[in-house]
C-alpha cells in the first residue's frame, strides 16, 4: 500500500506587509479533494503538522465567492474535512518524520504555507530527503512556497526545474498582490524556478519535472491528484 504524507501549514494568519495578521490556514478544497482521491484509491495517508498543532482551514475557501458564485462546493469540502476531522485534530508533528516513511508528499496551499513552511529548515530536509530517494514531491496553490527552503550545496534544490504556483494576477484579483511581503511566483523565479502558468487564471494547470509535482491553483487539485495516483501505482507496479 503506498504511503502519502499531506504536509499541511500549522499557520493561522499570514502576516502582511504592513506586519498586520491575515486569519488563515489550508485552503479547505486543495487539502480535502486530493485527500479524498488518494482515500478512496487504498492509500495510507498521514497527516503531519509543524509541532503537530491542529490545522486550521481558511475559512474563505467555503465561501460561494471562492468558488465559482456556489454554495455547493463549500459544503461538500466541510462535510468531507468533517468526516476527517479526528485526523486533522491529532497530526503528527512533521518535524519528526522521514522520507523513508512514506512514497509521496503532498503539500495542500492556502496562505498558510507563506506563514510557516516556506521557511522551515526541517521541511527543506525532508524534500531533500524525498528527492534523493526519487520519491514524489507535490504542491498546489500556494503550497509550493513549502519548496522554498529546500537547498543542497548549490543552491535551490529545484533550480532549473518547471513548476507553477498561484500567480501574480490571481493573486491580485483575490486582493493580496498589493499587501502581499513576496509573491510566489516571483520568489519561485528569483530562486531559480522555471515558472509555467495557464493561459488564463484560475484554470486548471499542473507541471511535471522529475519527481517535483505542482499545481496551480485550487482547479489543479483534482487532476493533480489523479496524475499522482497513476505515478504511485507506476512506482509499484
Amino acid at each position: 500500500m503506498a504511503r502519502v504524507l499531506f504536509a499541511v501549514t500549522g499557520s493561522r494568519h499570514w502576516t502582511l506587509n504592513d506586519g498586520t495578521q491575515h486569519p488563515c490556514g489550508y485552503w479547505p478544497e486543495e487539502l480535502a479533494v486530493p485527500h479524498e482521491v488518494f482515500a478512496a484509491a487504498g492509500l495510507q495517508i498521514t497527516v503531519a503538522t509543524p509541532g503537530a498543532v491542529s490545522p486550521v482551514p481558511d475559512e474563505a475557501g467555503f465561501t460561494p465567492e471562492m468558488n465559482g458564485g456556489s454554495e455547493e462546493p463549500g459544503r461538500r469540502f466541510r462535510a468531507y474535512l468533517d468526516r476527517i476531522s479526528d485526523q486533522l485534530a491529532n497530526p503528527v508533528d512533521l518535524d519528526e518524520v522521514t522520507a523513508d516513511d512514506f512514497d509521496l508528499v503532498f503539500v495542500p496551499g492556502g496562505h498558510g504555507p507563506m506563514e510557516d513552511l516556506a521557511g522551515s529548515a526541517s521541511f527543506g530536509r525532508l524534500l531533500a530527503e524525498f528527492t534523493t530517494q526519487n520519491k514524489a514531491v507535490a504542491a498546489v496553490c500556494h503550497g509550493p512556497a513549502a519548496l522554498l527552503p529546500a537547498h543542497d550545496e548549490h543552491g535551490w534544490l529545484f533550480r532549473g526545474r518547471r513548476v507553477t504556483g498561484f500567480t501574480n494576477v490571481e493573486e491580485a484579483q483575490v486582493g493580496f498582490a498589493d499587501r502581499a511581503p513576496w509573491l510566489l511566483e516571483d520568489r519561485l523565479q528569483e530562486v531559480g524556478g522555471a515558472f509555467e502558468a495557464s493561459a488564463a487564471p484560475w484554470q486548471p494547470h499542473f507541471v511535471v519535472d522529475g519527481n517535483l509535482y505542482t499545481g496551480q491553483n485550487p482547479a489543479s487539485s483534482l487532476p493533480l491528484a489523479q496524475l499522482l495516483l497513476t505515478a504511485v501505482a507506476s512506482a509499484h507496479a
